[in-house]
């Protein structure tokens, strides 16, 4: 009986870590499907670079604005439920933006998706981690791992539906479908009953707590918050210009293909995913400051030279270089947050979860501004600038530990 009782949660447990996988994937692959068709929408559309940056930012607004939502949905529904909903709702969102036929249009389907894709994220992260509990052992970074990769399959499959004369009505019901399908087969072998169960694991209590509370300097915690804050928004800044602006850029200043532009998205996320990989070994080996500052100046630096020189190949390897450098930042500070002393657990983590898509919200209309006023090679210097602030306030983050 106990090895049949270990066998069958194990074998559960495994296949939710798969399914869970799976909502991660399409989950970064549908928005991405739609990135690089912005800039045949801003042309469709008529817009500006303020204009346009305004209307973007619908996305991460419908996000902020839904996100406490989650939480009560999930206690209704399940985790697992609610992001295969939120999975098929953002689908529908994104092919409603693809089709808008004015910036109004364009903007409130934008609302609607980011509101579905914000509670999708809380959901199937709270899935994951129940999986985690069950193994007994972090697993959750490898998920974020998994969407790094969907949102490079996304911005491919965007690419290769522009290479092949799809409209955009055609390549955006494909992808929705797919992902909507996808997901619901997933559902079936995700981890049901409550949130709150216990982990199942009977080694997990043997091994040693995953979770302290020290801080990383003696300085006062509230401080030590804000600059957290900042190094998340800086991180969700440099990942937001490039999903919003980096096919823009390639497109309208460099002079490229629609479907060449759709490379500086897939290369910055694709190096976000390789960052993601190795990071935790990273940070096992020379400790979360240390990381975090080398990953700061490699963003400043890659994509400082890429706008001081721009080429087509040096552009897509300064995005590559913002994805490398940022892609432990979130992580790191939603430890280093949830660690904090004097503050009551969970606060840390969920004052930075909520304050960092502070990025994804400023970044499209501050670029877009600064683009309108003095060229979008200008605004993009936002990416090396973040990179700099986050050499500057990684002193909060903790070193090697022994």
């Amino acid at each position: 009986m106990t090895v049949d009782a270990l066998r069958g949660p194990a074998q559960a447990a495994r296949q939710a870590r798969v399914a869970v996988a799976v909502l991660f994937f399409t989950n970064g692959a549908l928005l991405a499907n739609l990135l690089p068709r912005y800039p045949q929408i801003k042309e469709d559309l008529g817009i500006g670079n303020a204009a346009y940056g305004l209307a973007v930012v619908a996305f991460p607004a419908g996000a902020i604005a839904a996100g406490m939502a989650a939480s009560i949905l999930i206690r209704r529904m399940g985790s697992a439920r609610v992001a295969v909903i939120g999975t098929t709702l953002t689908g529908m969102g994104i092919l409603a933006a693809g089709m808008a036929d004015s910036v109004m249009v364009f903007a409130g389907a934008l609302l609607l998706a980011g509101a579905t894709d914000a509670i999708t994220d809380v959901a199937q992260n709270a899935q994951g981690l129940r999986v985690q509990r069950r193994y007994g052992r972090s697993i959750i970074n490898s998920f974020h791992a998994v969407w790094s990769i969907g949102a490079v399959v996304g911005g491919s499959m965007g690419a290769g539906a522009i290479a092949l004369g799809l409209s955009r009505g055609q390549h955006l019901l494909i992808s929705a479908t797919l992902c909507a399908t996808v997901a619901c087969v997933a559902l079936r072998f995700c981890l049901p009953g409550p949130e709150t169960e216990p982990a199942a694991d009977p080694d997990a209590e043997a091994r040693p707590p995953q979770r302290t509370r020290r801080a990383a300097t003696g300085t006062h915690p509230r401080l030590v918050l804000a600059a957290l804050v900042l190094i998340a928004v800086a991180g969700t800044l440099v990942e937001e210009a490039g999903s919003s602006w980096a096919a823009v850029y390639l497109a309208d200043s460099l002079r490229t293909t629609a479907a060449q532009a759709a490379w500086g998205y897939i290369a910055l996320v694709g190096a976000q995913f390789v960052g993601r990989l190795i990071g935790d070994r990273l940070v096992d080996r020379f400790g979360q400051r240390s990381v975090a500052r080398v990953g700061g100046f490699v963003a400043a630096a890659g994509m400082g030279l890429a706008l001081a020189v721009p080429t087509v190949p040096g552009t897509v390897l300064g995005f590559a270089a913002a994805g490398f450098g940022v892609a432990t930042l979130v992580p790191a500070t939603l430890q280093a947050a949830d660690e904090l002393p004097g503050l009551k657990p969970g606060s840390g983590l969920t004052i930075i979860s909520w304050l960092m898509r502070l990025g994804f919200l400023f970044s499209p209309p501050v670029v877009g501004l600064v683009a309108d006023a003095a060229g979008l090679r200008t605004g993009l210097l936002v990416i090396p600038l973040a990179g700099l602030l986050v050499m500057l306030l990684a002193g909060v983050l903790q070193t090697r530990r022994a």
